[in-house]
């Protein structure tokens, strides 16, 4: 079981919850800490003007709301703001989504009854998804729109994917006993006033990156050992003078994942010593694509490092407006419903992605161009020269999926359009680049895909399995199961699906080079 509000909550929690089917609990004393919060709340707000209890919402705040429309008031919140559009989120990044609103809630500062922490529980423990479509938050305010059709849910008159079915919510609560959300002061603004859909999609988007940067460094590895690349600008030496911890943990990895290779090559073994070509046919020093990998993926690594630093302090964090300090007897108005934090670190991931696919390309390209490898038939055709095709029609596929990544790495943090009577007149964007950034991880998945085919096709062409390092030979190994060696022309399009799932459903690892993650109940990919 994974516990909220005891103390903070880790990413590799949430991706327990997430992928493994862990039960989420809450923790009774942080609960009695929500309850008096609300308690204070339901005395303090008596006779007071206080945002979004007995007053309109934006720039309608300056009209006070009667006393016995208040209730109402939540409820026409919701429902007028239950107005997105586009595709639903997939129900990993809804479960994400509702996981993050309620960490905030469990802080104790959002004047929320502790109705709303249970039934929010109950959803995410019965894999319960409510319907969110992904056009509507402008990440200021919060992910209003997104967070609407949470509270639609909430209330009962949503609808839910549950079991793979679009039902109503309220036929999904009935079936398993659950009670709808009943306002009680301000349940309606605290549900979607907050980052909870940007934070839940970028949780989702570091776990996934993450996996990523270990496959790029694990068939980076590998394609060094089938062109019989020299080691040096993998070693300790050169890398260590370079200060960065990113580059140095990346040829670390690297150097990991080669050990006991037969394939890779110790340069004073062949160059260090009296020679009397003129001309060399091997490359003194590789390609960049080969050579660098330590420097092009090191702040790859570093930008990930500091994402999950600040995605995981932002779902720590309360992103309510106002902000209900029962400690302090006090309610702060202000404006912790901005996403800037999540938008700026979903750029920045977004462009290593594309940075990352973009080197995949490239070592892609590198084994399919015989002009350049002197290695290998061009397209690593395994069958006739100009009777068959090879690689040559799925590269078509990784290219333009490259190109569309770089498109989609124009950052939306600068993209700030003013709206709602120019009162929100600089937002965040912060779930568009959150749900680009998806896009993009989706995207690099199909790319690495690609490369990965190559590389097994590579070593049957040299027939060099038992020359390769164990971790090498182990990916070789797995993904030859479910991709078999090819010479004649078939359709390659569920190839690249099974393999692209294989990708996101494992992580390489140098104890075990490919371990599932096996949920015992995860949200549909």
């Amino acid at each position: 079981m994974v516990v909220l509000g005891s103390k903070v909550l880790s990413l590799e929690e949430v991706h327990r919850v997430l992928f493994e089917g862990e039960e989420l609990v809450l923790d009774e004393a942080a609960v009695k800490n929500v309850n008096d919060n609300f308690e204070f709340l339901k005395n303090f707000s008596s006779k007071k003007l206080i945002y979004g209890i007995n007053t309109g919402f934006g720039p309608m705040a300056q009209y006070r709301i009667p006393e016995e429309d208040t209730f109402q008031l939540q409820y026409n919140l919701i429902r007028s703001h239950s107005s997105g559009a586009g595709k639903c989120l997939a129900p990993v990044l809804t479960k994400s989504l509702m996981i993050a609103r309620l960490s905030s809630f469990m802080q104790g500062f959002s004047g929320v009854h502790t109705d709303l922490v249970y039934l929010l529980r109950d959803m995410i423990n019965h894999n319960i998804y409510p319907c969110i479509y992904e056009h509507g938050g402008v990440g200021a305010s919060g992910d209003l729109v997104q967070l609407a059709h949470l509270a639609h849910a909430l209330i009962g008159e949503g609808n839910v994917l549950y079991e793979d079915e679009i039902h109503p919510a309220a036929v999904i609560f009935a079936q398993l006993d659950l009670k709808p959300l009943d306002v009680h002061i301000r349940e309606g603004l605290a549900v979607i006033n907050g980052t909870s859909a940007m934070t839940g999609i970028a949780l989702v988007n570091i776990i996934e990156a993450r996996k990523l940067l270990l496959w790029s460094c694990s068939l980076s590895a590998m394609i060094n050992e089938v062109v019989e690349a020299f080691d040096d600008h993998l070693s300790h030496e050169l890398n260590v003078v370079k200060r960065h911890n990113g580059q140095n943990k990346v040829a670390e990895m690297m150097r990991g994942m080669l050990q006991g290779s037969k394939m890779i090559r110790h340069r004073p073994d062949h160059l260090y010593k009296e020679l009397e070509e003129e001309i060399f046919k091997d490359k003194v020093q590789e390609y960049y694509s080969l050579r660098c990998v330590p420097q092009i993926l090191g702040p790859i690594y570093d930008t990930l490092v500091h994402a999950e630093n600040i995605v995981v302090g932002e779902l720590n964090s309360v992103s309510d407006n106002p902000v209900v300090d029962h400690r302090a007897k006090n309610v702060f108005h202000g404006g912790n419903f901005h996403g800037d934090y999540i938008s700026l670190e979903m750029d920045k991931v977004k462009i290593a992605m594309t940075k990352l696919s973009m080197l995949s390309e490239r070592q892609l390209n590198y084994l399919l161009n015989d002009k350049l490898n002197h290695k290998f038939p061009p397209f690593m055709n395994l069958g006739k020269l100009g009777f068959n095709f090879g690689m040559q029609g799925v590269q078509f596929t990784a290219t333009s999926t490259v190109a569309e990544n770089q498109t989609l790495s124009f950052p939306m943090y600068i993209h700030s359009i003013p709206n709602n009577n120019d009162n929100q007149d600089i937002v965040s964007m912060g779930c568009n680049a959150a749900q680009m950034t998806y896009k993009v991880i989706e995207n690099t998945f199909e790319v690495l895909t690609v490369q990965v085919m190559t590389l097994l096709q590579a070593v049957d062409y040299l027939n060099c399995q038992e020359r390769l390092a164990g971790f090498s030979h182990k990916i070789y190994q797995d993904i030859r199961a479910i991709f078999p060696k090819f010479i004649e022309d078939a359709p390659r399009y569920a190839d690249v699906q099974k393999i692209k799932a294989y990708l996101m459903r494992h992580e390489p690892s140098l104890t075990e080079p490919a371990v599932e993650k096996k949920p015992k109940s995860s949200p549909v990919q």
